[in-house]
This record gives C-alpha cells, sequence and structure tokens, in this order.
C-alpha cells in the first residue's frame, strides 16, 4: 500500500472541493429521483402498463420490470465504470445523466396497454434498462468522485452524501407523490397523474448535465492520466484486485437487499400487508426516510473517527438478530406511530452499511481502476440481490410464505456479517493516496 502523499499543485482548494462535492451530490439527487419515482408511483400506473389482475399480480409485474432494470447494471457498471477510469470521474457522471434522462421521457410519453398493447410493458421495458445502465456507471462515478474529492480527515463525512442525496431523491419523489395525492383523485393518478414525476425528472436531468460539465475533475484521476498506467482494465480487476472485487460483492449483497427491502419494498408492504392506505403508507416513509437522511452524515463522520468496520460489523449483528422480529411486529401494527417507529428500528440499523459502503469501496483500490471495481462488484450484488428484493417478497406473499422474505434478508446480511469480520480497516489502509 503506498504511503499518503500531500498535496500535489493540482490539490483542489477548499472551496472548491465543497463546490465540487455539493455539486455531484445535486446531480445524484435527480438520477437517483428518477430511478425511485419508478417504485413511489407504481401503485398508479400498473394498470396502465399490464393487463388488468389483482393487486398484487399487477405489483408483481411492475416489480419485475424494476428488476429487470437491475440487469442493465452490471453491464452499465462495467462500461461506465471502465469509461470513468479511462476518461474521468466528470465524464461518467455527465453521461450517465443523459441516460437516466431518455429512460424517464420514454415512461413519461408512453401510451397505455388500453391503446397500443404488448407494446406498453416492452417501452417500460426498454426505459429500465437505459435507467439501468445509466445506474450502474451512477453509483460508482459518484462514489469514487465524492470519496477522491473529500480530504483524508472527513472522507466518510463528505461521502455519505452520496446516501444523502440518494434517499434524498427517493424522499423528493415521496413527497411529490404526496402532493399529488391531495390535489389529484385516485383515478386522476391512475388515469394521467403518474406521468407527471417522470416528466419533471427529464427536465431536472437536463440541468444536471449542464451542472456536471462544470465540475472539477479529482486529483487521483489526473495524477493516473499523468502516470500513464493502464486505466478501467478488467483483466486487472479480476487479477491483482480479485479479492478486493469479490469482497466487494460480499459486503453489497446483505447490505443492498435490507436497504431495498427497508427503504422501497416497505412503502407496499405497509399498504399490501400491514393494511394502511397508501397516502398512509406514503406519509409514514416520507418521514422515516427524512430522519434516515440525516443519520448519514452523522454516522459517516463517526468512521472517520472509530473506523470504518465497526459500524459495518454493527449493522451485520442488528441486521440478523432484529430483521425477523421487526418484519413480524409490522404484520400486526395498527397505528400509523407504531408502524414509523418499526420502520425506523430498521432504518437505523441500516445506516451502519449506507453511510459508509461508498467510501469503503472506494478506498479499496488503487485510482486506475476505481471506478471500475466500485461499480461493477457492486452493480452485480444489486442485480442478484438488490433489484430483485421487491420481487422475491411479493413472490413469497402471493406464495403463502411471505415471512420466508423476512428470512432470506436475513441470511444475506449473514453473509455480510462474515465479510465485515474479515475485511481489513479500510481509513488505516485506505488505495486513495491524495489528501
Amino acid at each position: 500500500m503506498a504511503a499518503p502523499i500531500a498535496e500535489g499543485p493540482d490539490a483542489p482548494s477548499p472551496g472548491l472541493r465543497l463546490r465540487s462535492i455539493l455539486g455531484g451530490a445535486a446531480g445524484n439527487l435527480v438520477e437517483w429521483y428518477d430511478w425511485y419515482a419508478y417504485s413511489a408511483f407504481a401503485l398508479y400506473f400498473a394498470g396502465a402498463f399490464f393487463p388488468k389482475a389483482d393487486q398484487t399480480a399487477q405489483l408483481l409485474n411492475t416489480a419485475a420490470v424494476f428488476a429487470v432494470g437491475f440487469v442493465m447494471r452490471p453491464v452499465g457498471g462495467w462500461l461506465m465504470g471502465a469509461f470513468a477510469d479511462r476518461q474521468g470521474r466528470k465524464a461518467g457522471l455527465t453521461l450517465s445523466v443523459v441516460l437516466m434522462c431518455a429512460g424517464a421521457l420514454l415512461i413519461a410519453l408512453c401510451p397505455p396497454y388500453a391503446r397500443i398493447g404488448a407494446a406498453a410493458p416492452v417501452v417500460l421495458v426498454v426505459a429500465r434498462l437505459l435507467q439501468g445502465l445509466s445506474l450502474g456507471g451512477e453509483y460508482g462515478a459518484s462514489a469514487v468522485y465524492l470519496s477522491e474529492m473529500a480530504g483524508r480527515r472527513h472522507r466518510g463525512f463528505w461521502s455519505s452524501f452520496q446516501y444523502v442525496t440518494l434517499i434524498s431523491g427517493q424522499l423528493v419523489s415521496l413527497a411529490l407523490l404526496l402532493v399529488l395525492q391531495a390535489l389529484l383523485d385516485h383515478g386522476q393518478m391512475a388515469a394521467w397523474g403518474w406521468r407527471i414525476p417522470f416528466a419533471i425528472g427529464a427536465g431536472l436531468a437536463i440541468i444536471v448535465w449542464r451542472i456536471r460539465r462544470g465540475l472539477a475533475e479529482t486529483e487521483s484521476f489526473r495524477n493516473v492520466q499523468r502516470s500513464g498506467r493502464r486505466r478501467g482494465a478488467v483483466a486487472d480487476l479480476l487479477g491483482p484486485h480479485r479479492r478486493e472485487a469479490a469482497l466487494v460483492l460480499a459486503l453489497t449483497a446483505g447490505g443492498t437487499v435490507a436497504f431495498y427491502a427497508w427503504s422501497i419494498y416497505m412503502q407496499k408492504f405497509l399498504a399490501n400487508t400491514a393494511g394502511f392506505s397508501a397516502g398512509t403508507a406514503s406519509a409514514i416513509m416520507a418521514l422515516a426516510l427524512l430522519l434516515y437522511t440525516a443519520l448519514q452524515p452523522a454516522a459517516g463522520a463517526l468512521s472517520d473517527v472509530i473506523g470504518r468496520k465497526p459500524l459495518m460489523v454493527g449493522f451485520g449483528v442488528s441486521g440478523v438478530l432484529l430483521t425477523v422480529p421487526i418484519f413480524t411486529a409490522l404484520e400486526h401494527v395498527h397505528s400509523a406511530t407504531g408502524a414509523f417507529l418499526l420502520v425506523m428500528a430498521g432504518l437505523l440499523s441500516i445506516s451502519g452499511y449506507t453511510s459508509i459502503n461508498a467510501v469503503v469501496k472506494a478506498e479499496l483500490f488503487p485510482a486506475e481502476v476505481r471506478g471500475l471495481g466500485v461499480a461493477l462488484p457492486y452493480a452485480i450484488a444489486n442485480a442478484l440481490f438488490g433489484g430483485t428484493a421487491e420481487y422475491v417478497a411479493l413472490w413469497f406473499k402471493q406464495a403463502g410464505l411471505e415471512r420466508g422474505f423476512y428470512w432470506y434478508v436475513t441470511g444475506l446480511v449473514a453473509v455480510s456479517l462474515i465479510a465485515y469480520l474479515r475485511m481489513r480497516e479500510t481509513k488505516d489502509a485506505s488505495a486513495i493516496v491524495e489528501d
């Protein structure tokens, strides 16, 4: 491991560093808003894209398409991770938002199933494939950009803003859902209201494209670019850095399925299993995610003091012990307050993972393969476990074995816990050598 070096002549000033971090994070928010709008509004547009059926069957279809988007994320992680290593972090961030904009426009403008038949779900799948390709590169590019742009002493704190903006994207989509639910009745929402968030997302993506074109490049990328070393090669990832790539897969598996269970699927669980109305379920999740967002910088700052590993282990232990009891309790909760407190307990648990997983992964790889090393194994784990979480949960429910999903999540968290216990402390052995 190379020793830390002092800042070079190209190191950003504190002001430029702050503006770059906030600019990159703001773009991440819009990317994830576009991605999460699909899940937030699925209760209303499921009937527009699929034949009439019972609610669980329609949600199962939309969840399947949600999972299909994740099929492209490993492809995006490979292509765009390598692109960010070869052409720059800023170039990767800019390209990803263009693809996200295209996917949002397709969904917003697609005619319903009643008008074009089977072509409607085909268009929906194409749109999600484009967005999956975008997100496959977005995670790696933004995780690397924020981690490289942040200074060594506060890297955990600043990198946590990736999940602050990721969660904020979901929160903004939920806030818009609440506003539209207040202004439109159910029939209007199902007929055309659900198109509004996708149109807004496409417009915001254009604004983000302009912002990202003006971002500063990181010192880490400039240094490796000047060195002339080969960059973004899959052979290097699968050769000298295969252990780090395998570690990213293992530490992501439990974290991503828990995150999607508690933050994405939970809205549908509250409506479809706990029996709350769609509006009440949305309100519970909006408040819970707001507080959850505030936890991320605090946990990231804590990792700068005590290290990354204790937080990851804390998530693993609490996830193994609490997932089944909390989900079981939510089946029988009758008050919105009780449901909120139980959901917050689950979100508090996964904060040990979400707040620092980006910086942990970035600290594992040298600059010449960092974008690819963070993006590709993460995207594979998400395609296998994160993107399929809703589908698996609804499959268990339709089969009359809903609690099997709780044990499925617990088992994957246990696998990741083993990885957390065996991993090195990346704060003290970081491959990011620039301060």
